[in-house]
C-alpha cells in the first residue's frame, strides 16, 4: 500500500512558501501539516530563512518531468529550440541550457554538448531522456550549490570590508557592479549576502555582521501582511464600498482627514479635515495626544458646528487614531470609510492640503504649542487663499456660495 504522507521535502516546501507570504511560524507549521514544534525548529535552524531550494513551488522555477517530456517531443519532432521554449511559456535560455546538460551521445556516452545546438542528427548520434534529466536535476538540487561568498575569497573579502563600513547589502551588489563593470565573478545580489548572514550552513559571512545592518537582528524577521502589521479595527467599510457620488465630488459634505504629527517626543498631532468638494479646511486641536478618544471628542465637537448637509461622510486611513469611529458616525450621523494600507493617494485632496499646513506646522516642531485658536486663524487663513482648481476663488467663498444656494465655483468664471 502506498504511503499517504507527501514527501518530505514538499512539506517543508509548503512551509517556507506560508513563511514567504508573511504568515506566522505557527500558521506556516498547519498550513504544512506538521507540529508547531517542527516549524519553530525549522525557522530557527534556517535563521529565518529557507534554503534556496525551497524557496519557490515545484513546478515554477524548475523544469517539471512533464516539461522535458514535451522538451523530448519537440526535439525529436524536428522543432526550434525557440518553438519548444515558446511552447512551454520558458525562456529559450532555460531550454537552451537544460538540452545542453542532460543530452548524451549515442556512441561515447558523453553527457552535455558544447558546441552548437544547429543541425544536429538527433536520431543517429544523440539523445535526450527526460527521466534522466530529471533524475540528475532532483541530485543536483539536494546537493546545494556552494555560495559565491564561499567559493571567491577576493568577492567574500570586498563584500565583509563593506560591511564593516555599514553598507546595506542592497548598496553592496549595486556598486559591485559599477566598481568591476568587467567582472562577473565580483557581482553578487542583495538576497545571497543576506542569505550568506543569516543561514548557517552557508556561513560564507560571520552572523556578528548582522550588527552593521540598519536593522542589527541577528534572525531575519519574516513579513507579515498589511493587516497583521496594524490590527484590522471591527467594522470598517473600506474606500471600495463607498458611493460613487463621493468620487465626483458634485455633492458637497464628503471630507477627508488625517493627521499631522509633531516629534516623537511630544506626541503633539494636529487633525486635518478638509472638504471634497470646496476645499475647505478644518483643524482639530488634540491636547494631550492623539488617542482614540481624544480625537473622537475633537471631531464630534468640530463637526457639530457644522450643517446637517455637510456632515455626509468622511474618509480616513487605519490609524488606530480611529478606533472609535463606530462612536463618531453616530454621533455626527456621518458615513466613515477607510483608506487600503499604504495608499494615501485614496485622500489625494486631504495630502494635498497637509502640505499647504506645513507651511504653519512646519516638521519636527512641538504641535502643542499650537492652541485651538491658533490653528482657528490657521485654518482661516488657509480657507482664504484663491485656489485654482475653484476658478481662482478661495474655499470660504465656495463654501458660502453652497450654504447660500448661489452658483458654486465651477459655475463661475474666473476673475482676473
Amino acid at each position: 500500500m502506498p504511503d499517504p504522507r507527501p514527501p518530505f521535502r514538499v512539506v517543508q516546501r509548503r512551509f517556507w512558501i506560508a513563511i514567504r507570504e508573511g504568515r506566522g511560524v505557527e500558521d506556516a507549521a498547519t498550513v504544512a501539516g506538521v507540529a508547531k514544534r517542527t516549524g519553530n525548529r525549522w525557522f530557527r535552524e534556517a535563521g529565518g530563512m529557507a534554503p534556496l531550494s525551497l524557496h519557490e513551488p515545484e513546478h515554477g522555477r524548475y523544469l517539471s518531468l512533464e516539461e522535458r517530456e514535451q522538451i523530448a517531443a519537440g526535439l525529436y519532432g524536428g522543432e526550434l529550440l525557440t518553438t519548444i521554449a515558446a511552447g512551454l511559456g520558458r525562456a529559450t535560455s532555460t531550454v537552451t541550457r537544460e538540452v545542453k546538460n542532460h543530452m548524451r551521445h549515442r556512441r561515447s556516452r558523453r553527457v552535455g554538448y558544447t558546441g552548437r545546438l544547429v543541425g544536429i542528427d538527433w536520431a543517429r548520434d544523440w539523445e535526450y531522456s527526460p527521466s534522466r534529466a530529471q533524475h540528475a536535476a532532483e541530485e543536483a538540487l539536494a546537493k546545494p550549490k556552494a555560495s559565491k561568498l564561499v567559493t571567491n575569497q577576493r568577492l567574500h573579502d570586498e563584500v565583509q570590508d563593506r560591511l564593516l563600513k555599514n553598507h546595506s547589502p542592497e548598496q553592496i551588489a549595486r556598486r559591485l557592479r559599477v566598481d568591476f563593470p568587467n567582472d562577473p565573478e565580483m557581482w553578487v545580489s542583495h538576497e545571497t549576502i543576506y542569505q550568506a548572514l543569516y543561514v548557517q550552513g552557508r556561513g560564507a559571512l560571520k552572523r556578528e555582521l548582522t550588527a552593521h545592518l540598519r536593522t542589527g537582528r541577528s534572525l531575519r524577521k519574516p513579513h507579515k501582511r498589511p493587516e497583521e502589521r496594524r490590527g484590522r479595527m471591527a467594522g470598517m467599510v473600506m474606500i471600495s464600498d463607498r458611493p460613487p457620488e463621493v468620487e465626483d465630488r458634485a455633492v458637497p459634505g464628503h471630507w477627508e482627514g488625517d493627521l499631522i504629527l509633531g516629534t516623537t517626543a511630544s506626541g503633539s498631532a494636529v487633525g486635518t479635515l478638509v472638504e471634497r468638494t470646496t476645499r475647505f479646511v478644518m483643524l482639530l486641536h488634540l491636547p494631550g495626544g492623539h488617542t482614540a478618544e481624544i480625537v473622537q471628542e475633537a471631531m464630534v465637537a468640530k463637526m457639530a458646528a457644522l450643517p446637517e448637509q455637510l456632515r455626509l461622510s468622511l474618509t480616513w486611513d487605519q490609524g488606530s487614531e480611529m478606533a472609535n469611529h463606530v462612536q463618531i458616525a453616530e454621533a455626527t450621523g456621518m458615513s466613515i470609510y477607510f483608506c487600503d494600507p499604504h495608499s494615501p493617494w485614496q485622500r489625494g485632496t486631504n495630502e494635498n492640503t497637509n502640505g499647504l499646513l506645513r507651511q504653519y506646522l512646519p516638521k519636527s516642531t512641538d504641535l502643542s504649542f499650537y492652541g485651538p485658536g491658533m490653528l482657528d486663524n490657521i485654518a482661516a487663513e488657509l480657507n482664504a487663499r484663491p485656489r485654482k482648481t475653484l476658478n481662482w476663488h478661495t474655499p470660504a467663498e465656495a463654501l458660502t456660495a453652497l450654504l447660500s444656494d448661489q452658483p458654486g465655483p465651477h459655475q463661475v468664471a474666473p476673475t482676473a
